[in-house]
């Protein structure tokens, strides 16, 4: 038989545990989604100069691009408001990781980035391409493997991964932006950039004299998803992947893509032969 002391003592000792636990959930950070749903605001990181994902027009400080649009539908399910945090593909992990924002859409997913943020799921799958100098027309990724071979990089990018991975004898050229990359090989300074075909076809659209665009053998490609900060509760991570499911299976992805591309002169027949999203 229990005494009146012992339970005294267990009595307490289960009020200090139900007040432990009560501290503890006191304590606990307040999730990304529960966040969004108590401001009313949803952060994302955008890219200056990242047509046609993202758009910064200078005089009116507007943004626009499919990122853009992406983001503008996904704060609307939350009755959110956009605000857009300037970045770089390079810093956009690092954003995250600060909870500097809450979500960055484009990025490429790798193991390495995978211990920092966490992926959604992904929106299309995107081609590497080059833009190469006139005169210089490598058929496969084992001509561009040369140490004659100076490649342009973004740093921190999927194009810097590639083209390390794929070409570590050539001369890897790392520059902050994308454009600074374009502009060496416009120089002359290189012989190649490595992109993405979509930002491949926007840069020859808005300078056709850059380069030449070459589709490497065997065809290499990334996805390309949103990007989210690592935590306990994955609702928000949860919510984008059905958010990414719907609006792929109505074609709503695509429009995105494709009106942006549209508005950057890129039209369907531009597409290389090679190249499906």
């Amino acid at each position: 038989m229990i005494s009146r002391r012992s339970l005294a003592l267990l009595a307490g000792s289960a009020a200090l545990v139900s007040s432990l636990g009560v501290a503890r959930a006191a304590d606990a950070p307040e999730s990304t989604f529960d966040r969004i749903k108590r401001t009313k605001k949803l952060r994302i990181g955008a890219i200056a100069g990242g047509e046609p994902y993202y758009h910064k027009d200078l005089v009116a400080g507007k943004w626009s691009g499919f990122c853009v649009d992406m983001a503008t539908d996904l704060a609307a399910q939350f009755e959110a408001e956009l605000d857009i945090v300037e970045s770089t593909w390079g810093n956009a992990v690092l954003d995250l990781q600060a909870d500097k924002i809450d979500i960055m859409f484009g990025v490429n997913p790798t193991p390495k980035r995978a211990f920092a943020i966490d992926f959604c799921k992904p929106l299309f799958t995107n081609a590497f391409t080059i833009l190469a100098k006139k005169g210089f027309e490598p058929k496969t990724w084992a001509d561009l493997n040369d140490p004659k071979v100076k490649i342009a990089v973004d740093i921190g990018s999927s194009h810097d991964a590639i083209a390390r991975r794929l070409c570590p004898k050539a001369e890897i050229v790392g520059f902050k932006t994308a454009d600074e990359a374009t502009l060496a090989l416009q120089t002359g300074r290189v012989d190649a950039q490595v992109l993405v075909v979509i930002l491949s076809l926007t840069m020859l659209k808005k300078n056709p004299n850059v380069g030449q665009l070459i589709v490497p053998q065997p065809l290499m490609g990334t996805t390309t998803n949103p990007g989210v900060r690592k935590e306990a509760d994955k609702s928000f991570r949860d919510f984008v992947d059905v958010w990414v499911d719907y609006n792929r299976s109505i074609g709503q992805v695509r429009e995105w893509v494709s009106k942006n591309l549209e508005l950057v002169g890129v039209q369907t027949g531009d597409i290389p032969p090679a190249v499906n999203f």
